[in-house]
C-alpha cells in the first residue's frame, strides 16, 4: 500500500523522491491507552512512519476530551506536519480540527470518527463489524431474551455497531421471536462498567437471558464474568480480536470475536499521515472513497477495512498470522476448536 501511496502522491501533486525523502513530523493523539489493542496500532503506525523518512511524536489523553485538547496544541507546538487524532469524544474534539486547519495541518481521523470533511476517516466497517457480531450469535440462538452490552455514549463507534446489530435482529425482535430484555452504555468501554451493566441486566431478569451482543472484547470479558458468576454459558458475542477473547472463543464462553487487524490499520495511518505531510490531497490517497453515514451526513474521504470474525472453526487465522500463539489460543479448548487439535 505504501509504494501505491507514492507513486500517488508523485502523480498527483509531483513531487520528487528527494522532497518525498524529507523528513516531516507526524503528530498522534491517542484517546486512552486501556485496550490492549491500542499498542498494536501504535506499533505499527509507527513503523510505517519511520518507513516513509517521517518522525513519530505521540500524546495520550488518558481518556480526557480537555487533555487531548492540550495534547493538539502541543504536538502542533512541537512541529507536526501532519495529525493522527483517536478522538476520546466526537463532539469536543472540534475545536482541535479547527486549529489544526487554521495552520494548515492535514488529520487523519483514527478509528473514531471525526464528522468533519477536512479530515481523512480511516477505520474498519463498524456497522459491519456489529452485523458480524449478531449474525454470529443470532446463529446460535435464534431467539429468546437478548442484552446488549453498548460502549461509551460518546462514540460514534457505539452508534454504528448497534446499526450493524440492530439490522440482523430487528426482524425477529419485531416478530416478538427475541426480546432486549436489557441495553446499557458502558462509560470509557470499560469492563468493569459492562460487567455492571450485566450484573445489573441478570438481576432484573432473574437470570433469564438468552445471548449477549457486547460491543468490545473488553466488555464482553465483563460480560463474561458476570455470566460466569450466575453459572451461565450463552451465545456471547464481542470485537478486537483481544488474546482473552480469542481464548473465550476456544474454550467456548464466547462465541466470536470480530478481529479488526489492528496491524494493518495503523500500517495505513501511517503511511496516509506520511502521504498528506508530504502535501498530498485528501480524495488523492489510493483506496480512498466517499463516507457519508455520520449523524450530520458530512461527505468525507476514507477508508473502511474489511474485519474478520473469529470463531471456533476458524481460530487458525488468527493464529497463523501471528497475532497470537497457539497456546495462548487454545489454553483450555474444548473439542472441534480449528486451530487447536
Amino acid at each position: 500500500m505504501r509504494n501505491a501511496l507514492l507513486v500517488a502522491i508523485i502523480a498527483a501533486a509531483g513531487f520528487s523522491s528527494a522532497a518525498l525523502a524529507e523528513g516531516k513530523k507526524i503528530g498522534v493523539s491517542w484517546a486512552s491507552f486501556q485496550e490492549e489493542r491500542w499498542k498494536i496500532d501504535e506499533a505499527a503506525m509507527k513503523a510505517a512512519i519511520e518507513a516513509a523518512g517521517d518522525e513519530y511524536i505521540s500524546a495520550d489523553a488518558q481518556s480526557s476530551s480537555e487533555k487531548q485538547l492540550s495534547d493538539i496544541d502541543a504536538l502542533i507546538a512541537q512541529g507536526a506536519n501532519a495529525l493522527i487524532i483517536n478522538a476520546w469524544d466526537k463532539d469536543a474534539i472540534g475545536p482541535g480540527i479547527e486549529k489544526a486547519a487554521a495552520e494548515g495541518i492535514p488529520v487523519v481521523g483514527y478509528d473514531r470518527l471525526i464528522e468533519d470533511a477536512r479530515t481523512f476517516y480511516l477505520t474498519f466497517d463498524n456497522v459491519g463489524v456489529g452485523r458480524i457480531i449478531a449474525e454470529n450469535v443470532f446463529a446460535a440462538k435464534p431467539a429468546g431474551n437478548y442484552a446488549i452490552i453498548k460502549g461509551d455514549p460518546g462514540d460514534p463507534n457505539a452508534g454504528f455497531l448497534l446499526q450493524g446489530m440492530m439490522s440482523v435482529i430487528q426482524g425477529a425482535v419485531d416478530a416478538g421471536e427475541i426480546k432486549i430484555v436489557g441495553e446499557a452504555f458502558s462509560d470509557g468501554w470499560k469492563p468493569e462498567n459492562a460487567q455492571k451493566n450485566m450484573e445489573q441486566i441478570l438481576t432484573a431478569n432473574n437470570n433469564a437471558v438468552d445471548a449477549v451482543l457486547s460491543q468490545n472484547d473488553g466488555m464482553a470479558g465483563g460480560a463474561a464474568a458476570a455470566l460466569a458468576a450466575q453459572g451461565l454459558t450463552i451465545p456471547l458475542g464481542g470485537q478486537d480480536g483481544d488474546k482473552a477473547a480469542i481464548n473465550r472463543v476456544a474454550r467456548g464462553t464466547q462465541t466470536v470475536s470480530v478481529w479488526k487487524d489492528a496491524r494493518q490499520l495503523g500500517k495505513a495511518a501511517g503511511e496516509i499521515a506520511s502521504a498528506l505531510a508530504g502535501g498530498a490531497a485528501l480524495d488523492s490517497i489510493a483506496g480512498a472513497s466517499k463516507f457519508s453515514g455520520g449523524e450530520k451526513g458530512v461527505e468525507m474521504n476514507a477508508i473502511l477495512l474489511a474485519p474478520t470474525p473469529l470463531t471456533a472453526a476458524n481460530l487458525n487465522v488468527a493464529i497463523d498470522a501471528g497475532h497470537i500463539s497457539k497456546e495462548e489460543a487454545c489454553e483450555g479448548a474444548v473439542a472441534g476448536v480449528v486451530g487447536c487439535e
